[in-house]
């Protein structure tokens, strides 16, 4: 089959686009056919290094497709049942093995590419609005990156929750896309300081929650922002890692709380796998939450929608089609 592997870390010229062998499924396991895969910031993170995983690697925590074949033991799916997953490397390909356990049934009325797009950006949403920080009425929260793949839908899940939502874009286009996903306030970070802004719209106050997926640049501004007790929810780093810092600058700023979560530890049972991705599916297919595919390449183009996705110019969401 055709995959796309990094033999060694680097920039998106390190993406191989080569002949591997067809994996066979053991127990317990089962063989995608893959439609669709999507495309994350954990992938630059992995192919840069940042994120240590042994190699040759094949590059991919995210897809949807059909059973090709099952393992032992397997008989919750067979073969051509429709199928999504994510947090299981080697997406990047034609084919894929993947735990039964941590495959998703997809319904009939949603396609395979739609469902691709939102397994790993849609389930981090809904955590970080649901669990991580529960959202309630009456709440403020700041989305930077508020155009992007997550950052669109947790607008839509955070506006779901009753909350207000203030987010920060780095264009006018983008502004477009997250006030039609249902941001309150968009601030245009490039000609504006958010800093300022988020004081401005919240008369001093500040926000109840700080969503940052850019990391480096945004981060101690961002603690500036938060009232007290506020929470700080570091799920990303788009502009690079964040500096270390001494704890006690919570304290100073008002007895704030820090959180670097990550999707994996909110996905620790069945149920709460099959929850959260049966709460986006069934939004989803009641046309409640919309999900924007921004741009589709090739498996072969891999490495171009790396650095499309590392520009940052996406207006949602990327996908790798074999």
């Amino acid at each position: 089959m055709k995959a796309v592997r990094i033999h060694r870390h680097g920039e998106a010229d390190v993406l191989t686009y080569e002949d591997v062998p067809l994996p066979e499924p053991g127990p317990g396991e089962v063989r995608v056919k893959v439609a669709a895969a999507g495309l994350n910031f954990i992938d630059i993170y992995q192919r840069r290094g940042w994120y240590k995983t042994p190699l040759p690697l094949i590059l991919g925590q995210e897809a949807a497709g059909t059973v090709d074949a099952v393992g032992d033991g397997v008989t919750e799916f067979r073969p051509g049942d429709r199928v999504a997953y994510a947090m299981v490397l080697g997406a990047y390909a034609e084919y894929a093995i993947v735990p039964a356990a941590r495959l998703v049934p997809v319904p009939t009325e949603l396609s395979l590419e739609l469902a691709a797009a939102v397994m790993l950006q849609g389930m981090t949403a809904h955590y970080l609005a649901t669990s991580t920080y529960p959202l309630k009425p009456g709440d403020v929260a700041l989305v930077h990156a508020g155009a992007g793949g997550v950052g669109q839908l947790l607008i839509q899940i955070a506006k779901r929750c009753g909350a207000t939502v203030i987010a920060t874009v780095g264009s006018a286009e983008k502004a477009e896309l997250a006030k039609a996903a249902g941001a309150d306030h968009v601030i245009l970070y490039r000609e504006q300081d958010f800093e300022a802004e988020v004081k401005r719209l919240t008369d001093g106050a500040g926000v109840h929650v700080n969503y940052d997926s850019v990391g480096k640049e945004t981060f101690l501004k961002g603690l500036n922002v938060l009232r007290p007790r506020g929470y700080m929810v570091l799920y990303g780093q788009a502009s690079g890692p964040v500096e270390p810092f001494d704890p006690q600058l919570l304290n100073q700023k008002g007895s704030l709380f820090l959180t670097r979560p990550s999707l994996g530890h909110y996905l620790l049972t069945r149920e709460e796998l099959l929850g959260r991705a049966g709460d986006l599916f069934r939004w989803m297919t009641a046309g409640e939450l919309i999900v924007r595919i921004d741009r589709t390449f090739h498996l072969s183009e891999a490495a171009d929608a790396h650095r499309y996705m590392e520009a940052r110019r996406t207006l949602g969401k990327v996908l790798l089609v074999p």
